[in-house]
């Protein structure tokens, strides 16, 4: 379970967000929709370690009970899916997704767990393509699986389905939560477009404007 607590947020004197509370379940997606400049990027860079310097950011966050807020980026098990999939183009598939694997799995179980995260894919045939030569839902759905390969606790998505045409939109939203479920783990989404947010089938929060 992740818990957000009292968070607001400020750029110079210019509030942006004010007492934002939110819990989300294991196996659950809650979605944040607001105008761009709300601020909406920036609470998942407060709940990632990775704030802008400029913004002040007040709040906390608890991640199973335990606090994180206070904790550095790379200590608070957190996976994040983005606009666009960020796969390292110089990599073939089955080598971006080992990539993510902890280094404590042995190089036998890597390639196994690799090869399985293909197969969820439906492209184990792919294994040696790169990532340009996969369609973009190929690419939303391998970055997924790479990020979850990651063994996150919990899950930030940026508008990941921003860059998809409508039909492919509906099926790699689909996937996503299907995933997120089987993950069990707790899952922030935001977006501008409400069929994401609905897609997601969990509460929806929508943020104002700033006056």
């Amino acid at each position: 379970m992740l818990i957000i607590k009292n968070f607001s947020l400020s750029l110079a004197n210019k509030k942006l967000i004010t007492d934002l509370n939110v819990t989300i379940e294991n196996g659950q997606v809650v979605s944040i929709m607001g105008p761009s400049g709300i601020g909406k990027s920036s609470l998942l860079g407060f709940l990632s370690g990775t704030l802008s310097s400029g913004l002040n950011a007040q709040g906390e966050v608890f991640l199973n009970d335990v606090a994180i807020h206070n904790k550095k980026a790379q200590d608070r098990r957190v996976g994040l899916l983005q606009q666009t999939p960020l796969l390292f183009p110089h990599m073939s598939i089955l080598e971006n997704l080992s990539f993510a694997i902890p280094a404590r799995v042995k190089k036998c179980d890597r390639l196994e767990l690799a090869f399985e995260a293909l197969e969820k894919v439906g492209i184990k045939d792919k294994a040696n393509a790169t990532p340009e030569q996969l369609s973009g839902g190929q690419q939303a759905r391998v970055a997924l699986q790479r990020t979850l390969l990651s063994e996150p606790k919990f899950l930030l998505l940026d508008e990941p389905f921003s860059k998809l045409d409508p039909a492919l939109r509906r099926d790699v939203r689909a996937f996503v939560l299907d995933e997120i479920r089987k993950a069990n783990i707790p899952a922030l989404l935001v977006t501008h477009d409400a069929e994401d947010a609905k897609a997601m089938e969990g509460s929806c929060i929508n943020l104002d404007a700033p006056e």
